[in-house]
């Protein structure tokens, strides 16, 4: 999956970032909906969610990888998460929470519904509304999105069917075998 910010703002106004991966998108005429599957029902993320009603899903390069790990790091209340991890947070055109001034694509999304995943209180799928994109030139072009420049994807743990050996997880770039 695509790796992402996920950017929200906290009670106190600053700003909140989440790295994540485990989206995707649809839409059609009417409206382009982002769904946000497996956010921990007790992180500060999910709750910023269901009480600002707005986030941000920002896609940055693998360079970036870096300074998206420390958001982790450097998540406590007090923090600014993008401050903190050399990132720029620059204002959204329809939302109040915070895009990253780094992401080659940000979609501005209106919350519009959560679900408890199993029920037990430990993750759920959110759905916004995508508002707004915000996308820096040319990074509608597979040559571009489709390069180290482009989306960075999470390998996540990938096992040996035969053995269950393998632990390590991959940051991966997309390379275009064909256009068509």
């Amino acid at each position: 999956h695509a790796l992402c910010l996920i950017t929200t703002k906290k009670k106190n106004g600053k700003t909140n970032a989440c790295f994540h991966a485990w989206q995707c998108f649809t839409g059609d005429s009417a409206a382009y909906h982002a769904v946000v599957a497996g956010l921990s029902i007790s992180g500060h993320t999910y709750k910023n969610m269901l009480r600002e009603k707005e986030f941000c899903i920002n896609f940055l390069s693998a360079a970036h990888y870096g300074a998206c790990m420390k958001t982790i790091e450097e998540n406590g209340e007090e923090n600014d998460e993008l401050l903190d991890a050399g990132l720029t947070a620059e204002e959204a055109k329809t939302v109040g929470a915070p895009r990253v001034k780094e992401a080659f694509l940000t979609l501005e999304c209106a919350f519009e519904s959560a679900q408890d995943l199993s029920g037990k209180g430990i993750v759920a799928l959110v759905i916004g509304r995508v508002t707004h994109a915000a996308v820096e030139d040319g990074f509608y072009a597979p040559d571009k999105i489709c390069s180290p420049e482009g989306f960075m994807f999470n390998v996540h743990a990938p096992k040996n069917p035969m053995t269950g050996e393998g632990s390590l997880t991959a940051v991966a770039a997309l390379k275009a075998e064909k256009y068509v």
